[in-house]
């Protein structure tokens, strides 16, 4: 079975892009589009897809507010927003009103195709970049409750040798500090695939769904530094 998708985006040059990325995907298959908010509940009403990738800017009815309505009557749709920005606010709103995921509009192709991977099958997914920004203010949060107010206390970070390998290690703090796919394979002078796997048993490992479920309990478990 494919998983279907519909991109509701207002400019036209940027929705062919990404549909022209998800064809290249065998398992994908992009079955509606439309370029306003207010089109998106007929669209999902009449095909049903999987999958809505929606843009957060668009005129009338914005992304948030279409996510919210569609959500409300198709709790079964998964909704990714789009958007240039990277502010917590703006990703936790989104969150907040159902999006499974958020992707900053500077994606790479992999990330897309990633992205909708992980959400059709039920967890969540947030651009790297954007889950270092809200990891970062967690743990400053977080610092703050722990120090009692004492801003000098030093946090420890203990590496999680019990549980992954030196380089699962390696791969999951390069996760925290925003690290893409291609990004780590940069770093560590490895293959895209080859992190690919390494992320795949990181979160076997440390049972979790998504990335950002890995990166958010390495944060509370003390595993990784968040610069």
């Amino acid at each position: 079975m494919k998983t279907t998708i519909t991109i509701i985006d207002d400019h036209q040059l940027f929705r062919e892009g990404v549909k022209r990325i998800l064809d290249f995907e065998p398992s994908f298959e992009v079955v509606a589009e439309g370029d306003d908010g207010s089109e998106a509940m007929a669209i999902v009403e009449e095909h049903n897809p999987d999958v809505v990738i929606m843009d957060i800017n668009m005129p009338n009815i914005n992304g948030v507010e279409a996510t919210k309505m569609l959500v409300e009557r198709y709790p079964d749709t998964k909704v990714i927003i789009l958007s240039i920005h990277d502010d917590e606010n703006y990703v936790q709103h989104a969150l907040k009103t159902g999006a499974s995921g958020y992707l900053l509009k500077e994606m790479d192709a992999d990330a897309l195709i990633e992205a909708v991977k992980v959400v059709a099958d039920g967890g969540s997914y947030l651009h790297p970049k954007v889950t270092h920004n809200l990891v970062r203010e967690y743990r400053r949060l977080a610092s703050d409750e722990r120090s009692d107010g004492d801003s000098s206390q030093a946090i420890e970070i203990r590496r999680p040798l019990h549980l992954l390998t030196r380089r699962e290690c390696e791969v999951l703090q390069l996760l925290a500090d925003g690290k893409s796919n291609r990004g780590i394979g940069e770093t560590l002078f490895i293959s895209e695939k080859t992190v690919k796997n390494h992320v795949s048993n990181i979160l076997q490992k440390m049972n979790v769904n998504d990335r950002t479920q890995a990166v958010v309990s390495a944060i509370k478990n003390g595993w990784v530094e968040v610069k």
